[in-house]
């Protein structure tokens, strides 16, 4: 669905829990066309859509059911159609999430917990790096200290899904540190994520952005 400039089209699913105009910016200053919708035909025939999320993981869903963004994200991935997820738009693909001991389903796309950060300062808000595994397509150009920004007091601390079928293309999971080691971002197939918000993650944010805009 590229523009007639050659450029990648890109929704922004705007389901009422995201930071959709920082998202819509930096999107654009990496060169994709973007738009902010939640209409679902344009958030199908994209060639990319990017799931934002900030507040809690239960309210987060319930927006993004209401929405129709769980069915439109499952049926993009049977079809390897890119998806990427940003802050509690990464945690509800995860199996559930625990909040004041309520757990909430997830789109358990990735089996994992989303709970709470133990740390001596929580939130976890600012400025951290981030550990990359090799031959990673999100971190790609990117200094081993690169740092990008975080703001949230949940996370997935265990990675448990394991690939053994050699034909299979493992996932690749980067890690981050505060109080305790968790995931960071996840690359799987046609879905992306990262905890920290790549939009407000300056220079290092945008060469990320622009890793993912092409493999669209």
């Amino acid at each position: 669905m590229s523009g007639a400039d050659g450029r990648k089209k890109v929704v922004v699913f705007d389901y009422g829990f995201g930071n959709v105009r920082s998202a819509e910016r930096a999107l654009a200053r990496v060169g994709a066309d973007v738009e902010i919708t939640r209409d679902f035909d344009r958030a199908m025939n994209a060639d990319g859509l990017l799931v934002p999320g900030v507040g809690a993981f239960a309210a987060c869903m319930k927006g993004l059911q209401q929405a129709r963004g769980h069915w439109i994200i499952d049926r993009r991935l049977s079809g390897g159609r890119p998806v990427m997820g940003i802050c509690v738009g990464m945690q509800i693909l995860f199996e559930r999430g625990i909040e004041h001991g309520v757990e909430t389903e997830g789109l358990d796309e990735w089996p994992g917990v989303v709970a709470p950060l133990k740390a001596p300062v929580v939130p976890h808000m600012g400025w951290n790096t981030v550990k990359a595994p090799e031959g990673s397509e999100l971190f790609a150009g990117l200094d081993t200290d690169a740092r990008f920004y975080f703001v949230h007091s949940y996370a997935v601390h265990e990675w448990s899904l394991e690939i053994t079928n050699p034909a299979i293309r493992a996932p690749k999971v980067t890690w981050a540190a505060h109080g305790e080691p968790f995931v960071a971002a996840v690359e799987n197939g046609a879905l992306w994520a990262t905890q920290f918000h790549p939009e407000k993650s300056g220079d290092a944010g945008a060469q990320l952005l622009t890793n993912w805009i092409e493999t669209l």
